[in-house]
């Protein structure tokens, strides 16, 4: 093989990655499989996408390797093909903020407009959660929690908050986390505590994030409210 085919092949299947890569929607399924493994019609719902569509998207992210599947009966289930795939979404991520205005506008109108604190860091939360001084609030679907999760945070998915204001306690801030910087679960829930009288502040990032960065994981149904 010469030189010349050498790098244009290698150029071809860069390409084909980056090519999986770019559609909104596949970014986003990405994301939603950072969490842990969801059916085809549960992404679908997720997405808002129609079961075939999102299949389709899928079937482009597999080609690439980017996803794996299991067949369970009928059903077909999706996760990613590893943690360097997550790290690949969260690079791309932060690349963007770094070169496009458009992310930073959107980070001030929507994020900083409901949570004017500075959100909560990993190294203070994993102090904070050591001390016992802390409430930490996963607001994402039963499901992603169940699949991994923060250790000794509460699951309380977003739509069912508001039947959780009597159960959590007011003694202790609240640390609200979703399923990564740009998921707008988490602030939805700071915006709705805090109208509540709780003190409450969002994670820095998400759940993925916090994998990524080695730090302990749990897995399972654990505790509700």
């Amino acid at each position: 093989m010469e030189a010349r085919e050498a790098k244009d092949r290698l150029y071809e299947v860069f390409a084909r990655t980056a090519q999986a890569a770019g559609s909104p929607r596949r970014i986003e399924l990405l994301e939603l499989l950072a969490q842990g493994e969801r059916s085809v019609e549960s992404l679908a719902e997720a997405t808002g996408m129609g079961v075939t569509n999102t299949s389709a998207h899928l079937q482009v992210l597999a080609r690439s390797r980017l996803v794996e599947t299991r067949k369970a009966g009928t059903r077909v289930f999706y996760r990613l093909s590893g943690d360097d795939v997550a790290g690949f979404v969260v690079a791309l991520r932060n690349l963007a903020r770094l070169r496009l205005p458009d992310v930073e506008q959107v980070v001030r109108d929507y994020f900083a407009a409901r949570d004017a604190l500075e959100p909560v860091s990993h190294e203070e939360l994993v102090t904070r959660s050591e001390r016992g001084d802390v409430v930490i609030l996963d607001v994402r679907p039963a499901q992603e929690f169940a699949a991994g999760h923060i250790p000794g945070a509460l699951s309380v998915p977003l739509d069912e908050l508001d039947s959780a204001f009597v159960h959590l306690p007011r003694d202790r801030e609240v640390v609200a986390y979703c399923r990564g910087p740009y998921c707008v679960l988490a602030p939805q829930a700071v915006e709705r505590l805090r109208a509540q009288g709780y003190r409450v502040r969002r994670l820095t990032d998400g759940f993925p994030e916090w994998r990524l960065a080695g730090l302990p994981v749990a897995v399972g149904g654990g505790e509700r409210r």
